[in-house]
């Protein structure tokens, strides 16, 4: 959830729910978000009903969050959590993406830069590391990590011979 403008082609419900700030501020007062934070001059959150419904329901969930983000919901639910970094080729391939989407200005872009240096300093308590050259070969790449963690689950739930 956040309460930045969406970006051309995004779609309310699928790349975020997209909401006021005055609404997100009373999510976050009635304990409707398991992790919430200011990022970047907007607020990004998890709301706790889509998580816990999907998880409940066997549906896995992926969320783009920073760090920070990343660690809390390591101490709230770790058994239920697999951490994902990922890495952009170099700096300066983030960089030229960063100006391709035309709504960041220079100022923005080095901060966001300098941010990332932060980030990737962070990337060895994640589960798995990948790098993102290329869309596809990343999709198919963290489809595998998630096969990979549900099969790990599988096995780990008991046989009836264990009863």
């Amino acid at each position: 959830m956040t309460t930045r403008k969406p970006r051309s082609g995004e779609i309310n419900g699928k790349d975020y729910f997209f909401v006021t700030e005055e609404k997100f501020h009373e999510l976050c007062k009635a304990g409707q978000m398991l992790e919430y934070a200011r990022v970047f001059e907007n607020f990004y959150g998890i709301p706790r009903d889509f998580i816990e419904q999907n998880l409940s329901s066997g549906i896995s969930v992926l969320l783009s969050i920073d760090w920070q983000g990343a660690f809390h919901l390591f101490k709230l639910m770790r058994k239920k959590v697999v951490s994902v970094f990922i890495l952009p080729p170099s700096m300066e391939e983030l960089r030229l993406r960063l100006q391709k989407r035309n709504s960041n200005s220079a100022d923005e872009i080095e901060r966001r830069l300098a941010e990332a240096q932060k980030e990737i300093s962070k990337r060895d308590k994640y589960d798995y590391v990948i790098i993102n050259d290329d869309i596809d070969k990343s999709v198919e790449e963290i489809s595998s990590i998630l096969n990979k963690e549900r099969l790990k689950k599988l096995k780990e739930k008991p046989s009836l011979e264990d009863l």
